[in-house]
């Protein structure tokens, strides 16, 4: 809470962050009604389900975009400011750019926080993106309850270096550079059961920008990519499994989780976007027998600004693991590996 401002932003939300996002299976269904654009310079489009729309304008460059906003994750209207713009950018890097213009989103109930209150999140916004390198240049605020704030983001990157959801291929390994657990630890604080250090380091993480990773994306010219949020990890996933047509085995064990996620998840704190996400997958999911069930439920958990989901060269695993603990990414793992289509799309096992 912003003793400051005397303001508690998780009082006035249920769902806060990207579990606030609307089911996928839900998603899915209204996307079947959106009419597609036809233009040989859309590179990347909702198709297959990719984290921004990438276009091309010249053979050496083409625009990401990309836009994210959400209801307060945390209490302090700056540090909200912070969490928002780290998950807003992290598209960009997903997607192999470069983050270089944004616009801020804001919804502010004005008749019910002060304007301070206001002023610190967009503090908090500009703060982390100038960080990132990027430039606010704009916005637009509409007067609603509860708060919501994130950014429209533009980026450059080379078309021929795109990554995207359908770049994985049999024999790639997995490697997740952020452990998991925002969702479970965030739900745990609102029920006063979650510890102070895992509170803080979940916010630590979801500030964590993902430029240093997609730095070693870059460098090993990998082909496929995507940032864990609101769907979770077995959510997203699966959309790269769908768009690559390939399966995806996710080692639970292997895994990194936050804190005390595990056993928050053994006494019951498994938040409602869990198994709305549980829902879109499960068609397409094989469990494997023994898995733990509260492996298999943290795999469902909605993240808040979640790490990089890339695929690897198997024979450059090690190294690239490597590089990513030295460029700071201590928490980096590999936890599984892409085979050819079998008849699910995604196998969670020990």
């Amino acid at each position: 809470m912003s003793e400051k401002l005397n303001v508690d932003l998780l009082k006035m939300v249920e769902h806060g962050g990207c579990s606030s996002k609307i089911s996928p299976k839900q998603l899915e269904e209204f996307l079947k009604y959106l009419p597609l654009p036809e233009d040989p310079n859309i590179l990347v489009d909702i198709d297959t389900h990719d984290d921004a729309g990438v276009y091309r304008v010249n053979d050496d460059l083409a625009l990401v975009f990309t836009t994210d906003f959400f209801p307060p994750v945390c209490s302090d209207p700056y540090e909200f400011g912070q969490i928002a713009a780290a998950n807003s950018i992290s598209d960009v890097y997903a997607m192999g750019g470069d983050p270089v213009l944004a616009l801020n989103i804001m919804m502010f109930p004005a008749g019910k926080l002060p304007m301070e209150a206001y002023a610190e999140i967009l503090k908090g916004g500009f703060d982390k993106a100038t960080e990132a390198g990027v430039r606010i240049i704009g916005g637009h605020t509409i007067d609603d309850s509860p708060p919501k704030y994130g950014l429209a983001v533009i980026g450059y990157v080379h078309p021929k270096k795109v990554l995207t959801n359908s770049g994985a291929r049999p024999g790639d390994s997995l490697i997740l550079t952020k452990p998991i657990g925002t969702g479970v630890i965030m739900a745990g604080q609102r029920l006063g059961i979650s510890s102070d250090n895992d509170i803080a380091e979940a916010k630590r993480l979801m500030k964590l920008l993902n430029k240093s990773g997609a730095d070693v994306m870059k460098k090993y010219n990998l082909r496929a990519a995507t940032d864990i949020t609101g769907f979770g990890l077995a959510g997203h996933a699966l959309k790269m499994a769908k768009a690559s047509n390939v399966s995806i085995r996710l080692n639970m064990k292997k895994v990194p989780l936050i804190g005390s996620v595990y056993n928050l998840t053994d006494e019951g704190c498994i938040p409602g976007a869990s198994f709305r996400n549980l829902e879109y997958v499960e068609e397409f999911l094989h469990v494997g027998e023994g898995l733990d069930y509260n492996l298999k439920m943290v795999a469902f958990d909605a993240q808040t600004s979640g790490g990089l989901l890339m695929c690897v060269p198997a024979d450059k695993v090690f190294e690239i693991l490597s590089g990513l603990k030295n460029a700071g990414l201590s928490e980096s793992e590999i936890i599984g590996e892409v085979t050819e289509k079998k008849d699910k799309h995604l196998y969670l096992i020990n």
